[in-house]
């Protein structure tokens, strides 16, 4: 066995239980209110709370693995999801990893260059977040309403930038994803119930699978 496949061994032993810790730990306040202090909205509440959540984003759960696992490996999977914050800030550091490393996405060099990218911007999001919970507040407070209003326009630009980066290597998937996903918000209205998770769904799958056909005709 291979250094590599020892390496995603380890990554998969310690990855499952902390995911399973990370599991148990966003269920504790909930049991917490639950059985020490008797608050709960019943069972029929949870239920019809969780199937809504699930119609929201259960398509994430299978398109997002899947879409993000080439670009951050298996590690970064486990620590992007446990540590939140995936699209808007975990990719776009493994993404800029990779280029300045130029060990492209795909690759086990790549993967590995991805987790670090997420490593980093995991310890730079605590140390952040800890200045913003001391001070954020009161920083905010004293910027204008302009710059305030600017804020909102971070993660188009962020989404902006890695959609850009994958675009320049490969624009005819690029056009096709852009097209998919417009003709997607379209007609979503016209479903009953607006299940926006069709969106992604299909946006994600049909692009992987139209770069597959560009792949075999290339190859052919």
């Amino acid at each position: 066995m291979g250094i590599y496949n020892r390496y995603i061994d380890d990554v998969t032993k310690i990855g499952r239980s902390t995911m399973v810790l990370g599991f148990l730990a966003s269920l504790l306040p909930a049991l917490i209110m639950t059985f020490y202090f008797g608050f709960n909205p019943g069972l029929a509440a949870i239920i019809a709370g969780a199937i809504s959540q699930a119609s929201v984003s259960g398509a994430f759960y299978f398109s997002e693995p899947i879409s993000y696992y080439p670009i951050v490996g298996r590690a970064g999977l486990y620590m992007g999801f446990l540590s939140g914050n995936l699209v808007n800030m975990r990719i776009p550091a493994a993404i800029s990893a990779q280029e300045a490393s130029e060990c492209p996405a795909g690759t086990e060099e790549g993967s590995i260059m991805g987790t670090i990218g997420i490593g980093v911007s995991i310890w730079i999001g605590i140390v952040f977040l800890i200045l913003s919970v001391l001070a954020g507040q009161a920083l905010l407070s004293q910027l204008p309403p302009s710059f305030m209003a600017l804020l909102t326009l971070v993660i188009p630009g962020l989404f902006g930038g890695v959609f850009a980066q994958f675009a320049i290597k490969s624009p005819k998937v690029a056009v096709f994803a852009l097209a998919v996903s417009f003709t997607m918000t379209k007609l979503v209205n016209f479903i009953p119930g607006k299940p926006a998770f069709l969106i992604t769904l299909v946006s994600v799958f049909s692009s992987i699978l139209f770069a597959k056909k560009l792949m075999e005709k290339r190859v052919g």
